[in-house]
């Protein structure tokens, strides 16, 4: 199996608060160079319809002002791996990014994963931030059957609270 690196940097900016931590791109995200790509992946317009945006993020630079606007950084547990297709469960192999440098460079101070294997890796590599009281979300993922659009936005709202509205 190959071994893939994580294409890409992740968004935040100096006032940055909320750190939401996916497990690892897939093919689609890493063949279009951003978080997300995938057009049955609901992250957007979970972010969208929570924050109140209008009119929807066209462009990634759209998207990444949605996420400035609201004190919202974005990242992934995985730095690099083996993985087959895009599904959290092939996953193998992780070496984590270096969230430490991170945190010790951006000013977060509430922490959430989308999805179950970002949250489980997440406690696996990253165990000393528990400090964090880090949220496990559901997954945005179209691969996330169990939950549709209006069960989503309802677990994701519990970061509100936490964003700059």
């Amino acid at each position: 199996m190959f071994r893939h690196e994580h294409p890409f940097a992740p968004i935040f900016d100096e006032n940055s608060e909320v750190l939401i931590l996916g497990s690892f791109p897939s093919v689609i995200s890493r063949r279009e160079n951003f978080y997300y790509a995938h057009p049955g992946n609901r992250f957007w317009k979970i972010m969208v319809y929570l924050t109140g945006t209008d009119p929807f993020p066209g462009n990634i630079e759209a998207k990444k002002d949605m996420l400035f606007r609201h004190q919202i950084a974005l990242w992934d547990v995985v730095q690099s791996c083996t993985i087959e297709g895009s599904q959290d469960h092939r996953i193998g192999n992780v070496t984590p990014v270096d969230l430490g440098s991170f945190l010790e460079r951006v000013p977060i101070k509430k922490i959430f994963t989308n999805g179950r294997k970002a949250h489980q890796l997440f406690h696996r590599f990253f165990a000393k931030y528990k400090d964090f009281d880090v949220k496990i979300l559901p997954s945005t993922s179209a691969a996330n059957a169990a939950f549709n659009f209006t069960k989503l936005a309802e677990k994701w709202r519990i970061i509100l609270p936490f964003l700059n509205n």
